[in-house]
């Protein structure tokens, strides 16, 4: 019979206190805040803790972002409500990036292989113009193209290439994305 040993949290002492310094100042500073206002202060703490943030980047206060210093965002990215920010590993986000309604950008998982379960993480990168729309889920180390839109409650477990507009559960492939001019 395999014996079992109990999952080991690697995490480091610093990371953990970091984290639960972080909790608290979610809980008190950031969330009560209200969601048509504040941007600037948002974008304050997040940076206080470590988040890399462009100009005009509109973040909810309902966004759960797990660790900030793992976080890095361009100009005139906006996460919408519910929005969960699984930042284990690294998480980029391009400019002018739109995040939805309660998508999920996961940056960790557990090795099901394991009789552990250890942890595994990899950084998830989205590309500058791209759009994941509501409950999408975008898994780790996964790489979002420029300018992919990911339907809304699609699985993306896999990289998906520049202008490709996916959709699903797997996501795959359903057009090429192609811009309009103004007036066409």
């Amino acid at each position: 019979m395999l014996e079992v040993k109990p999952y080991q949290n690697k995490l480091s002492l610093r990371s953990k206190a970091a984290r639960m310094l972080w909790n608290i100042a979610c809980l008190l500073l950031y969330r009560p805040t209200p969601s048509f206002t504040l941007h600037g202060y948002r974008r304050f703490l997040l940076r206080l803790f470590g988040a890399t943030i462009g100009k005009g980047c509109k973040i909810h206060p309902s966004c759960r972002i797990w660790a900030p210093w793992n976080l890095h965002m361009g100009r005139l990215v906006a996460l919408a409500e519910g929005v969960e920010c699984y930042s284990v590993d690294k998480i980029t986000i391009g400019d002018k990036v739109t995040i939805s309604q309660g998508a999920y950008l996961c940056a960790a998982s557990h090795d099901f292989t394991s009789p552990t379960h250890d942890l595994i993480t990899r950084p998830i990168t989205i590309g500058s113009w791209s759009w994941v729309a509501a409950r999408a889920f975008v898994g780790p180390g996964v790489t979002l193209g420029e300018g992919v839109v990911v339907g809304a409650c699609a699985v993306v477990t896999r990289d998906v290439p520049p202008w490709t507009v996916v959709a699903g559960n797997p996501a795959k492939p359903i057009k090429e994305r192609k811009i309009r001019r103004e007036g066409e």
